[in-house]
């Protein structure tokens, strides 16, 4: 049972600090712990690449950003630097800072320093973790349980990766990049997923694996663990409780029973142990989304939140921007149904392509797709062909490189070339939209149809024009 001490009493690690400057404030990651160090009524400023709707954000509620690698631009004083591992170590500013003595940390440092003295809920998996993290963490606002949530996306509910709350529990997304997560002690931790990824970090699947299961040694004294239940290794991942979770799983201790489609969503009883919640709504699409949220209730019901509470929570859950979202939802705009997600690895597209054909049966499934980073689509070209080839048709943009410089023979035409399905082409982001005006033209006979964009490059600035088309 939770210690009521460290749930109560109010947490100040960074008493005393007057400014902090960030490399990279427009990530997810850091964007939330701006918002954390402005709401303590920390002077904050920051540089990022480019413009984006979170840096605008950000300057709308008075913090200063530049977007220009310049030592001029700098403000005249700062007591920390706070930077994100993708900022290359040449960077100018990154250097300048360095060079001058001024206490430089990794975002993962900060939320360490966060967390020491907090009862934490850490979620982490190398899928649905950010919707894992976004559904706790609404379920204890919602429920007046309260709690600080640092997400790594934004939550629909309150249009923000950041909130704070008197009492002493962190929700926070646990990223296993670089092996931050391993500098987080968790009182309750979600491990989702242990598949392959960031194989430039770990080399291989075993290594990942294996950083997971030292997260687990992380937990805390009588902490408890929450995991899927078909992890693999899942009888080495190490905690004083442990439950599992799954849709279809006859020994998972949280399971999802009788489950009914409806407008986009579903209805579905839940099992935690011996308690039966029954006819749960879930407005969001996705079997996934259904196994993201037992663990999410399964937190819950460890921490005895009453469960009508915690029904009336996950029926009122929105989502999560660009997670299975909705940009033209089911009867919205007639035979048409346009998603957007953020999946960018095979095992995060498939179960995103098979939601929406389970979903939408009869539509034509069309998945336009970005590949982020040329290691992944090296690594996993012949997943990405496989899972993509689900599809009734697919569109492929160029790699968004993100942090990488470009590899030789890595390009978006060894995926085209692999997959199976004959209907299939690459299209830069304008001849998408000259594409959508043909095969979406307004006056022509429609086929029902649902269309998906995924990838976690900048194929989000697709989405606006796309809406705005359909919609019109």
């Amino acid at each position: 049972m939770m210690d009521e001490k460290k749930t109560s009493d109010v947490n100040t690690p960074f008493a005393g600090l007057q400014s902090v400057y960030f490399i990279g404030i427009g990530g997810i990651g850091m964007s939330a712990l701006a918002r954390f160090f402005h709401t303590q009524g920390v002077q904050v400023s920051g540089y990022d690449k480019t413009s984006t709707v979170l840096t605008r954000q950000l300057s709308d509620s008075g913090i200063e950003i530049h977007y220009e690698e310049n030592i001029s631009l700098l403000p005249p004083h700062v007591d920390l630097v706070v930077y994100t591992p993708a900022i290359p170590a040449t960077h100018k500013e990154l250097v300048h800072y360095r060079e001058t003595g001024v206490k430089v940390i990794k975002r993962s440092d900060v939320l360490q320093i966060i967390s020491e003295g907090s009862f934490n809920i850490c979620i982490a998996g190398t899928h649905g973790k950010t919707t894992i993290t976004t559904m706790v963490a609404h379920i204890l606002r919602d429920t007046g349980y309260g709690c600080n949530a640092f997400l790594g996306g934004i939550s629909a509910n309150y249009g923000t990766n950041f909130w704070s709350n008197p009492k002493n529990v962190c929700v926070i997304e646990a990223d296993e990049y670089d092996r931050s997560f391993l500098k987080l002690s968790p009182d309750i931790a979600i491990v989702s997923a242990m598949d392959a990824d960031h194989l430039d970090i770990y080399g291989d699947a075993i290594t990942m694996e294996e950083a997971f299961i030292d997260f687990t040694k992380k937990i805390k004294s009588g902490g408890t663990l929450i995991h899927q239940a078909a992890l693999p290794k899942s009888n080495q991942l190490v905690a004083d409780v442990k439950y599992s979770y799954a849709v279809n799983h006859a020994g998972a201790y949280t399971v999802a029973e009788n489950i009914r489609t409806g407008e986009g969503g579903y209805v579905f009883d839940v099992r935690v142990g011996k308690v039966v919640y029954e006819n749960v709504v879930l407005n969001m699409g996705g079997l996934h989304n259904i196994e993201n949220m037992l663990a999410a209730i399964t937190v819950a019901s460890s921490l005895h939140i009453e469960g009508e509470t915690i029904k009336s929570a996950v029926a009122s859950f929105k989502g999560v921007k660009r997670r299975f979202e909705y940009i033209v939802p089911p009867a919205a705009q007639g035979d048409v149904v346009y998603i957007d997600d953020y999946a960018h690895h095979p095992e995060e597209l498939r179960p995103l392509i098979t939601g929406a054909k389970k979903m939408f049966i009869g539509k034509k499934c069309t998945v336009i797709f970005q590949p982020h980073l040329f290691s992944r689509t090296r690594d996993f070209a012949d997943g990405f062909a496989e899972v993509l080839d689900m599809a009734d048709e697919i569109i492929l943009l160029p790699i968004y490189p993100a942090r990488e410089l470009p590899m030789e023979n890595v390009n978006s035409e060894m995926l085209l070339e692999r997959m199976k399905n004959k209907n299939k082409r690459i299209l830069n982001k304008e001849e998408v939209m000259r594409w959508m005006q043909e095969e979406y033209a307004v006056n022509t006979t429609q086929e029902k149809k649902v269309l998906i964009t995924a990838g976690a490059g900048d194929i989000d600035t697709l989405v606006p024009q796309i809406k705005d088309y359909l919609t019109k």
